[in-house]
């Protein structure tokens, strides 16, 4: 047979291999095995070899000297086109004659789709046609090849393995790689490409090479997101495709115990936005019938076959937790009418982890005859409960009345009702009082603040007290800032001497006892003292805890504290969305007006120190605060309004309240006259709530125990400041306490 007619036939099985090939998978087979090859209807594809296994000796390489110029081994990088001293070599590997004209690229195969990768870390080898894959070995149409500088790469060969789509575009001649939503094009010999249809730029044109597509690496390592890593000494390029599908599960419960229903919550993801499939799980039980330490994993496969790494987890199953058992004792099975009744609590749990207990009908007397049941529930930390009740009776023989007995039993800090009428009939405790030196910055007005703005400003030095009390409806989250400005040619000093805050929450009760309870606190202990150190013309934020939380629409925050500073300084209270700078925020906000209902103003004078020497608790008595008759409103200015102000229920005002000389077995109680209060007092430096828990003394027929004193007479200490949120004026009574039977 002639040459001629011998190129003849090559050329004719070239075409005919094109045709009928169309794009092969790049999945691995032995070497001996023979790939099956279906017919295609194509009007062109890239004539690329089939991708099998292969021996080391069959890799075929190009020259050595080329390189990839890179930082140091193992450097992970989104870019490998660095100059490189060698020129790519024309060799081919393909093991069929093609014929001379260019061939039409990338194709789509039979079924549409590029063949799968097996989803590992595909691994290039400088210069060469070698590429690794899950411990095989493959080969591509030309080798990785460095040209100008610029790291180009068989496209067919390289999506292959990564698992993407490929198809070409006959109409504007351009080669198409799909990878979920992700849309990358390309045309041969232009630098341009586009991803997703935005045009960006190569550092080098694609090129045709012995009639496969190469490309710049980079441009669909960018494009695509694909990290990898340069290895010199072993002169690879590993890129990490992560294209398996990624599977994870949850266990709701935080604790599992044998026989309980395990609630399993799974989650799982495809890198290449694939469908989930499948799945399989081992170790996977509904419920665990004993107690020890499983393991549990879970697996998932996407549309492409590929399953996912296990994601287990261990878990520990727990003996059945016992419920609580509830138990109480009295200390008798049957008492008088008015007889002090002891309950004692006896309830276990098997972790001793009782966290609620719940009395019903637990009064600490009975006024009227017959049975009486007392239950008790307890829970315990696994929110199992029990519940247990007594019954015990009442005779029809009285020890004490009801006013009698709560006068002598109400423990301290809980309240009792009584008729509050009596109390405008009791004498007046005539004390007199001296003021101390401390200027009260109240901002409370607007205490609804419906727009970002400054709602207090004032110049102070010396000693000074900050009462904050606003509720956010500006219909955003927002947050309040108090800043200090140093305006004299000295360096200033701002002490904070203590702190009491409450909030955000929605109940302006609740932050105004929280508040004084908190600060309180603070004088006892000495805790939250801080210093800012001011220089000339700075400025600063100050009383910080106020802006550490942002407010939500309808929430309140409330604050005092005292403080000195040796200089005057100027200061804003402002309020402002949660994200804006308080300091550039400044300048340009308004000054806002007063509501028209509640109070603000700043006021000389706020502590006021009551001494009373002679005896008092022989006859009832009444201790009036914040009526603006026996206890006179403090009386100050508005600067932002220009005008005087008056302290309405001498809010913010300090009480130090000295009673030299309280006779024998008196109480002292708390007797609201204005509404609802909800407080503390310190009383011989031990915090009394008024009253106890969320409970307030809700109108003037109630009272709320502070103090009782013994056989003995004895001087009595108070500290008192009125609430935020609560109502004035108040009354201190003294009532002698009845014989004991």
């Amino acid at each position: 047979m002639n040459m001629k007619k011998k190129l003849s036939i090559f050329t004719a099985l070239a075409v005919f291999q094109a045709f009928a090939v169309g794009s092969v998978s790049a999945q691995s087979v032995p070497q001996s095995d023979t790939a099956s090859v279906n017919t295609a209807n194509v009007e062109s594809v890239e004539v690329i070899k089939e991708v099998q296994p292969i021996a080391e000796r069959e890799v075929k390489t190009e020259s050595t000297n080329a390189s990839i110029d890179t930082p140091t081994s193992d450097e992970t990088k989104t870019d490998v086109e660095k100059p490189a001293d060698s020129t790519t070599q024309e060799g081919s590997t393909e093991e069929v004659e093609t014929p001379a004209t260019p061939v039409q690229v990338e194709q789509p195969p039979v079924d549409g789709k590029s063949p799968v990768g097996s989803g590992g870390n595909l691994t290039l080898y400088m210069n060469s046609n070698k590429m690794e894959q899950d411990g095989k070995t493959y080969l591509a149409g030309q080798p990785m090849a460095v040209k100008n500088g610029v790291s180009y790469v068989a496209i067919r060969a390289l999506v292959d393995r990564v698992g993407y789509g490929v198809k070409y575009d006959n109409q504007t001649k351009e080669t198409i790689i799909i990878s979920g939503d992700d849309e990358l094009r390309f045309k041969t010999n232009s630098k341009d490409y586009t991803v997703n249809g935005e045009t960006r730029t190569m550092k080098g044109p694609a090129y045709q090479q012995k009639n496969t597509f190469m490309v710049p690496l980079t441009s669909i390592t960018q494009a695509l997101n694909i990290t990898y890593k340069v290895n010199q000494p072993a002169k690879t390029v590993v890129l990490n495709l992560n294209t398996k599908p990624v599977a994870s599960f949850t266990i709701s419960q935080k604790e599992i115990f044998a026989g309980d229903k395990v609630d399993y919550v799974t989650s799982s993801s495809s890198p290449n936005a694939l469908d989930i499939v499948d799945e399989r799980w081992t170790g996977r039980q509904e419920s665990f019938e004993q107690a020890g330490t499983y393991t549990i994993s879970y697996e998932v496969q996407d549309s492409n076959g590929q399953w996912s790494d296990p994601y287990s987890i261990t878990i520990e199953v727990l003996t059945p937790n016992l419920p609580p058992v509830a138990m109480f004792a009295t200390d008798k099975e049957e008492y008088k009418m008015g007889e002090k009744i002891t309950y004692t609590d006896q309830s276990t749990d098997d972790e001793d982890n009782i966290v609620k207990a719940v009395w019903e009908n637990n009064s600490l007397a009975f006024f009227e005859p017959g049975p009486k049941t007392v239950t008790l529930t307890v829970t315990d930390n696994h929110g199992a409960t029990n519940t247990y009740s007594k019954v015990i009776t009442i005779t029809n023989e009285t020890l004490y009345s009801f006013t009698d007995f709560n006068l002598l039993f109400t423990p301290v800090g809980q309240k009792f009702t009584f008729n509050g009428g009596e109390v405008t009939t009791m004498e007046k405790v005539p004390y007199t009082y001296m003021d101390e030196p401390s200027l009260l910055i109240r901002s409370n007005s607007p205490e609804t603040v419906n727009t970002e703005g400054i709602v207090y400003k004032e110049s102070s030095s010396g000693q000074t007290r900050f009462m904050i009390h606003h509720v956010n409806n500006t219909g955003k989250r927002v947050k309040m800032y108090v800043i200090a400005t140093n305006n004299n040619p000295n360096p200033a000093v701002f002490e904070q001497q203590n702190m009491g805050f409450a909030g955000p929450t929605p109940y302006a009760t609740v932050a105004g006892k929280l508040s004084i309870d908190k600060w309180f606190k603070s004088i006892q202990t000495g805790a939250d003292q801080k210093k800012e150190y001011l220089q000339p013309g700075e400025s600063k934020l100050i009383l910080t805890e106020l802006n550490k939380i942002p407010m939500k629409e309808g929430q309140v925050i409330s604050l005092y504290s005292d403080a000195y500073s040796d200089y005057s300084l100027d200061y804003n209270v402002i309020l402002v969305e949660e994200n804006k700078d308080p300091f550039e925020a400044l300048p340009l906000l308004p000054v806002l007006d007063r509501d028209g209902v509640h109070n603000r103003g700043t006021y000389p004078n706020a502590t006021r120190n009551i001494t009373y020497d002679q005896q008092v608790g022989t006859k009832p008595a009444r201790l009036p605060l914040g009526d603006n008759s026996s206890d006179p409103n403090l009386v100050g200015t508005d600067p932002m309004a220009y005008t005087d102000a008056s302290n309405a229920g001498n809010f913010g005002v300090l009480y130090k309240i000295t009673l030299s000389n309280v006779a024998p077995r008196t109480l002292i109680s708390f007797n609201p006259r204005g509404g609802k209060y909800s407080g503390v007092a310190l009383v011989n430096n031990q915090l009394v709530s008024i009253a106890e828990g969320n409970v307030a003394v809700t109108n003037s027929s109630e009272q709320s125990v502070l103090y009782r004193t013994g056989s003995f007479g004895e001087s009595v200490t108070i500290l008192f400041s009125a609430a935020p949120g609560s109502n004035l004026p108040v009354n201190l009574l003294f009532t002698p306490l009845p014989s004991e039977k």
